[in-house]
């Protein structure tokens, strides 16, 4: 199958197929040469994916202004493994989507054929191949070769010594204290003040740093936890955004460490809510709508006040211009330990249809 497409930097060459047995007999192989890329959706691909596969991932804004114009460093974010393919590591590199059969059922703006072309014109010396039948085809034929599907992590522990009857606090206790902190991230989670108290809960999940975003919440374990304090209120009038390089730095100093950051304001609502937003929005080149409904699906009780939400879409507007930028330029502005993924939208309503009218929060969130 060769590759034709109006853009007029895409390269046609030849793409063969590589059938699933084939596939796993290289996997199977003693001199691990083959790069498998995953191009389906980040939910798609954290639900359960090829072992040792790696998930390409664009933002919206990039693959819209792409055009076939992409460089290694966004089909292959991993600085290890993006120099292995340069020195000539990988004799394959095999891509693969949820259930094409070859290159001409693979839609010509999609991820994959964007990687495809970009991989074609610097292949590395590498055999570029597709998987015929995707990971559907795969999954179904070598289940055990695929990570099994979990759901986010989280916590369902006694909300305190005192409560013997689990079906009795949950009748007591506020929602948004129910259950435990909810992973968004390996390394990130989000949650309430009371969930920061718990130092059980946060050992059980391998916290090593908090982020208070609140000033009057205590800081509890100062002598077992790295914290970092944002002193701010719930309300109209709180600039939240000018935090948002400090966090985002903060998150990232911890996760290169090999830590795992707990998020939290009062209620784990508005103000946590809003900081992850941002991380997400900032490390990963999505828009706010995307990254919202990433991390609704998580903490379904999110909810940041109007004004954090203006603060967000203005933030947005620089991510995307960054994006873009970078995009145009050919060189990603995407840093060592980065990833870019792009975050399907499943709900019939825009989560951000609230914006068009005030909308009431508590001011313990």
């Amino acid at each position: 199958m060769y590759l034709d497409i109006s853009f007029s930097t895409m390269v046609i060459m030849e793409v063969p197929t590589i059938d699933s047995a084939s596939l796993r007999e290289l996997l199977e192989g003693d001199d691990l040469d083959c790069l498998v890329l995953d191009c389906r959706s980040f939910f798609s691909f954290s639900s359960s994916h090829i072992s040792g596969s790696s998930n390409v991932r664009f933002s919206t804004i990039v693959r819209r202004r792409a055009r076939g114009g992409l460089g290694l460093e966004h089909i292959v974010p991993n600085e290890d493994t993006r120099n292995r393919l340069l020195s000539g590591d990988y004799q394959s590199v095999v891509f693969l989507d949820d259930r094409s059969l070859e290159m001409g059922e693979v839609k010509k703006d999609g991820t994959l054929m964007l990687a495809v072309n970009a991989l074609c014109r610097n292949p590395c010396g590498a055999s570029v191949l597709l998987l015929k039948g995707g990971f559907e085809t795969f999954s179904s034929e070598f289940p055990e070769m695929c990570t099994k599907p979990v759901p986010p992590q989280g916590l369902s522990l006694p909300l305190s010594s005192s409560h013997s009857n689990p079906a009795d606090s949950s009748c007591t206790t506020p929602l948004y204290d129910q259950g435990g902190p909810v992973e968004i991230l390996p390394f990130l989670y989000l949650g309430s003040a009371y969930h920061a108290s718990r130092k059980d809960m946060l050992d059980m999940l391998g916290i090593t740093a908090l982020i208070n975003v609140s000033s009057n919440c205590p800081n509890h374990f100062e002598d077992h936890y790295q914290y970092k304090s944002i002193p701010v209120e719930d309300n109209h009038k709180a600039n939240i955004s000018s935090w948002f390089n400090e966090a985002i730095e903060f998150i990232d100093s911890v996760r290169n460490k090999g830590g795992r950051v707990f998020v939290h304001c009062q209620a784990g609502i508005s103000r946590s809510a809003t900081i992850c937003l941002a991380y997400l929005m900032r490390t990963n080149r999505v828009r706010l709508e995307e990254a919202f409904e990433f991390v609704k699906q998580r903490r379904s009780i999110i909810s940041p006040n109007f004004s954090f939400m203006g603060q967000l879409l203005q933030f947005e507007s620089q991510v995307l211009a960054s994006s873009m930028c970078s995009s145009e330029a050919g060189s990603p502005a995407i840093s060592k330990s980065s990833t870019v993924f792009n975050f399907p939208i499943h709900t019939a309503a825009s989560p951000l249809c609230f914006l068009k009218s005030p909308i009431t929060t508590s001011p313990s969130c």
